[in-house]
């Protein structure tokens, strides 16, 4: 039974996209749909997921996850959330095996996501362990002048050695980010950065999830064989990341079915914004740094920009179970320190020339004249800390991605939000080689060069057809070359397979397909048919 807060909830939930004429009433519905199953699939704030049908709790939020990363601890002093980060050198694997000379905080580069509660009265003090001057400007809080961290302009440096101390209250909520702001070429590009999440004080039914996950994009310039990101590079980024990993090295996304979730973007690239689109789900986009969209505001999208020192809040309700893609669509973005100074080979007749360069160059073998999808699985021999080419064995084949790329895994019966491994395809749902006898009965030509569109038609075959439709009263089939009915609905008193002459036209109930010039079969379905409506026979 429907409750009188909850009747109004759901009204002006709905209402408010219907009044301002910006969402369809699909959206409102869909809006009013998502609110209802919250409760059924709510999940506790520890790591273990709750029984559906548990009560909801409506006065604590859903703590952040950050995949491949931790939260910051604090302590309350006399009311006061007291946090403390360190800045120094960290020795940080991209991915499992090589590593890089970086710089972070706490040991870790990204450094630990930051969570408070509007409101809140927080105080930070930042250690300086670099070997240069440093700050920390916190990313789209709204913070007295004083508190901005600028160095130059609103405070002194922290100079090595010294400790900052910084205090505010914190006065809106959102996705927000921090780094440095001395220096920023250099101890940005050195991985210096985290994101900071501001909880609503008062949490509405409409904004809660079931799980949150914060993600921070960056990217680096690490030289084939080096140990150490290059920050004065403007254009020719190689290490492509999400919470500091390349993949394979990205933890997964883990969600139960049914459960509402939330995925925090924020960008701190150097240059590059990033196009993040997620597979099997459209995201509805609920926020930015600037605050919390309106429902009227708020947008659908499956592939959503996030550029570069600005953060998006995107939503789904997980109903899909199966392991999804989830990436940057700059195709160079997922791939591991990819070169580009080489010479276009794609398409190379190689002849004997691999064999005369031997003789000048012992081993020399010319890569990517047939395209680059095997060179991740020869395991040739790479120069020393380096990932070229590098993804992993996935269940099916090997998966040739690297960089900004993760995975969102959604399953049913969740008891733990561990990675549940690979997800077993119900029989019949997953792509497969095709038979001879399916392409056979779908008129389908391996050897061909593939149905070309309808829509390029001469003008003298589109007169030539119009002409033959115009001598029969029915829905005729205008047929330039000999075929057989193979339709069941067709009202034509022919077998099976009866051929007919080039310009007889068949009478039919729901199928007048026709054949499109220069194709050999007739692609359109019958609706009542799972067949063709008509096949060929010369």
């Amino acid at each position: 039974m429907v409750s009188r807060r909850q009747f109004i909830s759901r009204t002006a939930l709905a209402g408010s996209a219907l009044l301002m004429g910006r969402a369809s009433r699909a959206e409102a519905q869909e809006a009013s749909r998502i609110a209802d199953q919250v409760d059924a699939s709510r999940a506790p704030a520890g790591d273990e997921p709750q029984a559906r049908g548990a009560k909801a709790r409506t006065s604590a939020y859903v703590p952040v996850t950050t995949p491949n990363g931790t939260t910051l601890p604090y302590r309350v002093v006399d009311g006061v959330k007291v946090f403390h980060l360190v800045a120094a050198a960290v020795k940080y694997e991209f991915t499992s095996g090589p590593s890089a000379e970086c710089w972070g905080y706490n040991g870790a580069s990204p450094g630990p996501t930051i969570e408070a509660v509007e409101g809140d009265r927080v105080r930070f003090y930042v250690t300086n362990k670099l070997p240069e001057p440093t700050s920390l400007h916190w990313h789209g809080l709204l913070l007295p002048n004083g508190m901005d961290g600028v160095g130059g302009l609103t405070q002194p440096y922290i100079r090595e050695g010294e400790t900052f101390r910084y205090e505010s209250t914190l006065k809106n909520h959102g996705t927000f980010m921090y780094h440095p702001h001395v220096d920023e070429m250099t101890q940005m590009a050195m991985g210096m950065m985290g994101m900071f999440i501001v909880h609503p004080k008062r949490l509405s039914r409409e904004r809660r999830v079931d799980r949150d996950f914060a993600l921070i994009l960056s990217e680096f310039s690490v030289p084939i064989g080096t140990a150490r990101p290059d920050p004065r590079e403007m254009v020719d980024f190689n290490v492509l990341t999400i919470n500091g990993k390349a993949f394979p090295g990205t933890a997964p996304l883990v969600a139960r079915t049914g459960q509402r979730v939330r995925i925090r973007m924020g960008n701190l690239s150097a240059m590059h914004n990033h196009p993040i689109h997620l597979h099997g789900y459209s995201l509805r986009v609920t926020a930015t740094d600037g605050g919390v969209l309106p429902p009227s505001a708020q947008w659908r999208e499956t592939t959503v920009l996030v550029p570069v020192g600005a953060t998006r809040d995107a939503e789904l309700l997980a109903d899909a179970p199966g392991d999804w893609a989830m990436h940057c669509h700059f195709t160079h973005h997922v791939m591991n320190q990819m070169g580009h100074g080489g010479h276009n080979v794609l398409g190379m007749e190689r002849g004997d020339f691999d064999k005369r360069m031997r003789k000048v160059v012992p081993g020399y073998m010319t890569m990517g004249h047939d395209g680059m999808a095997a060179m991740a699985t020869m395991r040739m021999k790479v120069p020393d800390n380096s990932i070229p080419m590098y993804g992993t064995e996935g269940k099916y084949d090997y998966i040739d991605m690297g960089g900004m790329f993760t995975v969102l895994k959604v399953r049913d019966g969740l008891s733990s939000y561990e990675d549940p491994g690979w997800y077993e395809q119900p029989e019949g749902s997953m792509a497969r080689v095709a038979t001879a006898d399916e392409l056979a009965a779908d008129g389908v030509e391996p050897g061909g060069s593939g149905w070309r569109t309808s829509g390029r038609a001469s003008r003298g075959h589109a007169q030539r057809a119009g002409s033959a439709r115009s001598k029969s009263n029915s829905s005729p089939l205008s047929t330039p070359s000999r075929v057989s009915a193979l339709c069941p609905r067709s009202e034509a008193p022919s077998p099976a397979r009866r051929s007919v002459s080039p310009t007889r036209t068949l009478p039919l109930a729901t199928c007048s397909h026709a054949l499109r010039p220069g194709a050999s079969v007739c692609v359109t379905r019958c609706p009542s048919s799972s067949r063709l409506a008509y096949r060929s026979t010369s």
